[in-house]
């Protein structure tokens, strides 16, 4: 079956979206945000939004180009990084997110939100460039 073409540039619109829907908050300090309760839980749900909406990609990719399924999120950059989907480094640094994505939904209590804050304004650039690198492979195929 080959790559539904549309669905995956549905995704990649997507996370294109939730990042202008996040850039205005991260202008906030840290302090603003994390006493503005509203606030943080958007950047932190776009945040989560956005890596699943790749995570899906990546699957999806997987899935259609027959690859070796990954036992976990992360692998999903992994993998694509492996098969020059993505550069092989950059898959290595933009799957650390899944990491950041996971700690917001399941260990809540126990993260950092200040590095959290400082992870994401540092990082989400790296979203930008997910979508362009995959737009490029899925304009290449067939």
């Amino acid at each position: 079956m080959p790559i539904d073409q549309e669905t995956v540039k549905d995704k990649l619109t997507m996370i294109s979206e939730y990042i202008t829907e996040l850039e205005p908050f991260l202008k906030f300090s840290n302090k603003e945000l994390t006493d503005d309760k509203s606030k943080l839980r958007n950047v932190e749900r776009l945040l989560q939004l956005i890596v699943d909406e790749a995570v899906d990609v990546n699957s999806h990719l997987i899935a259609e180009l027959n690859l070796e399924s990954p036992r976990e999120y992360r692998g999903t950059f992994i993998i694509l990084g492996q098969q020059a989907i993505l550069p092989p480094d950059f898959a290595l640094k933009i799957s650390e997110s899944v990491g950041l994505r996971n700690g917001i939904v399941h260990q809540y209590e126990k993260i950092d939100t200040g590095r959290m804050l400082d992870d994401i304004r540092n990082n989400i650039g790296d979203y930008v460039k997910y979508v362009t690198f995959v737009a490029d492979f899925i304009s290449k195929q067939k």
